[in-house]
């Protein structure tokens, strides 16, 4: 490689990074913001939405920052789903018992083959598209959108369309469920309302916001049910880049990818159920406890990161074509969640 090609490449890097950084830090900052704040509106959603509006930049400008738009979009991406790891432990998932493992197992896996099959079958999108929403509503929202987009390699407007329509009934489920509990409509006790959240909410800080408007047992619980949807986000890896390589097309099939970045993902769980106990007979629980926050802060990062690369990737013509049958999909799953959820729970526990 010549001179004049390494200093192109180093530059389209940091070009690249400085570009995605600095609208990822403006997103930090936007969601900050107390409205915003208050209706968990998160910075991967802000970034995703900044950074689709400034694509025209990154088009007009591709050559000189495309390598740290990539490398956000990519390495950055698996490197934060690695250290989403940290937020799950063992304890936890076994903390809730067999009903509320096998409630979120039921979900993930009708979630996830009903909506494809719809998806494709009766609403025309495509299997990557349909797989995209159907996981996010199934898993864990966005943070599930953006590994499987990196396991399937899909076009990134396909992982926007997917992350807009689980964000949009993340935050409608968020709203709903506490108004519907309190106006005695879902016939649950705090427990079982804690189940029933954790199990059909999409996103994290959504399952949050809901549950502690019920009550702090039903927010405990919610949380661990949700920790178990996302550790499901591992066998969901490792199965669909399979049935993407079998899905034959004009060009034949497609090689297999296997998700590594999913194994790292899951020994930082386990990782995560010993380390408090090793470490805090080395170090204080303080300095531990500022280790975990920067370890938190740099995969929330890297996740902002990957979703503003990801949004400054996306080509907003196909966005808009496809956008109406992937929120007609979202739709629908999220009108099962909350009626076949309601079911498990009522009937399972």
């Amino acid at each position: 490689m010549s001179d004049l090609k390494r200093s192109m490449i180093t530059s389209s890097y940091f070009n690249g990074l400085v570009l995605v950084g600095a609208i990822s830090f403006a997103s930090l900052y936007f969601a900050n913001i107390d409205l915003l704040k208050a209706i968990h509106f998160s910075p991967l959603l802000i970034g995703v939405i900044i950074g689709a509006f400034a694509s025209s930049i990154f088009r007009r400008t591709r050559k000189s920052v495309e390598y740290g738009v990539n490398f956000s979009a990519k390495k950055l991406l698996r490197f934060g789903i690695i250290l989403y790891g940290f937020n799950v432990t063992l304890t936890e998932i076994l903390s809730v018992g067999i009903h509320g493992i096998i409630i979120s197992l039921v979900v993930v896996i009708i979630i996830f083959s009903l909506g494809t099959y719809i998806g494709v079958r009766f609403l025309g999108l495509d299997k990557e598209i349909s797989m995209l929403v159907s996981g996010g509503s199934a898993v864990c929202g966005a943070a599930a959108v953006l590994a499987l987009e990196s396991s399937i390699k899909s076009e990134p407007y396909k992982g926007v369309v997917a992350v807009g329509t689980v964000v949009i009934f993340g935050l409608i489920a968020m709203f709903l469920y506490p108004i519907l509990y309190n106006i005695g409509i879902i016939p649950l006790d705090h427990t079982q309302e804690g189940i029933y959240i954790g199990a059909t909410v999409h996103e994290v800080a959504n399952v949050v916001g809901a549950s502690s408007s019920i009550s702090p047992e039903a927010q405990s619980v919610a949380v661990t049910i949700k920790m178990i949807r996302v550790i499901l986000l591992v066998p969901l890896l490792l199965i669909v880049p399979y049935i993407i390589s079998h899905n034959t097309r004009a060009g034949g099939r497609r090689k297999l990818h296997i998700p590594w970045f999913a194994f790292g993902f899951l020994a930082l769980v386990i990782v995560n159920s010993y380390l408090p106990r090793l470490a805090l007979g080395v170090i204080s629980a303080d300095v531990f406890k500022n280790i975990m926050e920067v370890l938190h802060y740099i995969c929330n990062l890297s996740l902002v990161f990957a979703m503003v690369a990801l949004g400054l990737q996306v080509d907003l013509k196909k966005f808009l074509s496809s956008g109406g049958k992937a929120f007609t999909l979202a739709l629908i799953l999220f009108v099962t969640l909350i009626f076949g959820g309601f079911f498990l729970v009522k009937f399972l526990t």
